[in-house]
């Protein structure tokens, strides 16, 4: 599909979506920037008006970096950056990053542009992908694009009793209210189990929201791994 990049009001939300979807990303919701958003300018005196969301949800984005790393031994922020700059210059947006410093509020724009809400875990719940999705980045455009009415559905979170997930995790690191990091990633470092590393988080596994979506194995170890190298300096806190 031969986008072209400065096409300003011409520009489609549905073109937009099937351009990302050709990536391997997924569009995950869109929204007009207001004061307060935290949204940056495209450049001086320029401002964004309009932002779309672009992150994955199931295993879709996973083939897509897998073979791409296979080639590459690019990171996931690196393939990131890459996919999405390069679209971005296809269409005459820019490309920000939640990954970027400073860091921007992704999750705030993430529940203005569809359903999303925090879960016991801290995690945002979508009442379709539960707990299996997240963003990789945003694409901001100078032009208003016609958007439809957002999806305001409310959060599974808030008519589940039960909340399995509080009471699946071997380290007992959520009580609802905050995620004990050190205690997680002490449990990882010194004993880890394959149901964990292997299988991905028993606290989000635990959740019955947006099964059809859960990581395939290879995607959920490449997390964990990740997780832990990452906040391994924890596990003496």
């Amino acid at each position: 599909m031969g986008l072209k990049a400065g096409r300003g009001d011409e520009m489609d939300l549905g073109e937009i979506e099937y351009a990302l979807r050709e990536t391997g990303l997924s569009p995950r919701g869109a929204f007009h920037p207001a004061a307060g958003d935290g949204v940056p300018q495209l450049a001086p005196d320029t401002p964004a008006r309009s932002l779309v969301l672009a992150g994955n949800a199931g295993p879709q984005m996973w083939r897509a970096f897998a073979a791409a790393r296979a080639d590459s031994g690019l990171t996931l922020d690196q393939w990131s950056e890459r996919v999405l700059t390069g679209l971005a210059a296809r269409l005459g947006a820019r490309a920000v990053f939640p990954f970027e410093r400073p860091y921007l509020p992704f999750q705030r724009w993430a529940q203005r542009a569809e359903a999303c809400y925090p879960s016991p875990l801290g995690l945002l719940i979508h009442p379709d992908y539960g707990l299996w999705h997240g963003y990789r980045g945003a694409l901001l455009f100078a032009s208003a694009i016609a958007l439809p009415l957002p999806d305001r559905r409310a959060s599974p979170c808030a008519s589940c009793a039960d909340r399995p997930c509080l009471n699946a995790c071997p380290a007992r690191a959520f009580d609802g209210g905050a995620y004990d990091v050190p205690a997680c990633v002490r449990h990882l470092a010194t004993a880890p189990e394959p149901a964990c590393m292997d299988g991905g988080c028993l606290a989000r596994d635990a959740c019955p929201v947006g099964r059809d979506y859960r990581y395939v194995p290879a995607q959920a170890r490449f997390h964990m791994r990740a997780f832990l190298r990452n906040h391994r300096f924890d596990a003496a806190a």
